[in-house]
């Protein structure tokens, strides 16, 4: 996908990654994000994408999971092991799924938490409360009185005054209502677009997440099962069976479809 003088901004190869030194959780990862670009990881729950996602952005706890084979290249250097904060030092930075805020402070004082002192009467705040409006109107407001979606603009407000390269979002639309996750989604557009943001989504929500991709993989069973651009996942017929749900609603898996779909081809 990278143009080869110019290595992309993340490049994951044969990632293996192992619980309590028995259970593999992600097995023979390979994936590529380009500089500038939006590219999704989707899958089912369990499928091994958090999982991911976490070893790229050194977040694995170290006294039970490990990665035993593999690397991960970060602007064409080895990352793999390094710890969170010095990969957030260097421009790469994680949205978890979970603890997204700091609960007990206001909304202003959770975005201040990310700002050096001598920045904080400057442009970097102004620019989050220009992408998220709401969070201006609620300042002040406790972080915990926050809805789901606001809580999502905080966290994602916040990691964008760590300066990020590249933002690792895991789960944006997980519990939020279809227009939050739309709203969400063309902010996150627009931030790619007017910043040269790279971003790298992890998503149960395949439509949404696909629909501001240029570039897709599933996983299930921790493993990539299918890759191709936004437009050819969205538009191959195991895909659109599995997530829209044409193949019946009692399978539960991408590998399932593709039994079925054989299995109706042979009756049919």
């Amino acid at each position: 996908m990278a143009d080869d003088a110019t290595p992309p901004m993340l490049a994951v190869h044969q990632l293996e990654v192992v619980y309590h030194k028995v259970a593999t959780a992600i097995q023979g990862v390979t994936l590529e994000v380009p500089r500038g670009a939006i590219v999704a990881v989707v899958g089912t729950n369990g499928a091994g994408k958090t999982t991911t996602l976490r070893a790229v952005s050194g977040f694995l706890p170290s006294e039970d999971v490990e990665i035993t084979d593999g690397t991960i290249a970060y602007k064409g250097e080895r990352i793999e092991g390094r710890a969170p904060h010095e990969l957030s030092r260097r421009g790469l930075v994680l949205v978890p799924e979970r603890n997204k805020v700091f609960e007990t402070l206001t909304v202003e004082d959770n975005l201040l938490f990310n700002l050096p002192m001598r920045e904080r009467g400057g442009q970097a705040l102004q620019q989050v409360y220009a992408y998220f409006p709401r969070l201006a109107e609620r300042r002040a407001q406790v972080a915990g009185y926050l809805s789901g979606g606001e809580k999502q603009m905080l966290a994602i407000g916040m990691a964008l005054l760590c300066r990020p390269e590249l933002l690792l979002i895991d789960e944006l639309s997980l519990g939020l209502a279809p227009v939050i996750i739309e709203s969400l989604m063309a902010t996150l557009e627009r931030m790619n677009r007017e910043l040269g943001l790279t971003i790298l989504l992890v998503e149960q929500n395949a439509m949404a997440a696909l629909a501001v991709s240029s570039y897709g993989y599933v996983m299930e069973g921790g493993r990539v099962v299918y890759k191709g651009t936004a437009a050819e996942l969205l538009s191959h017929h195991d895909i659109q069976e599995f997530y829209l749900g044409g193949a019946g609603a009692e399978l539960k898996s991408y590998r399932e479809v593709k039994q079925y779909r054989r299995k109706r081809r042979w009756w049919g």
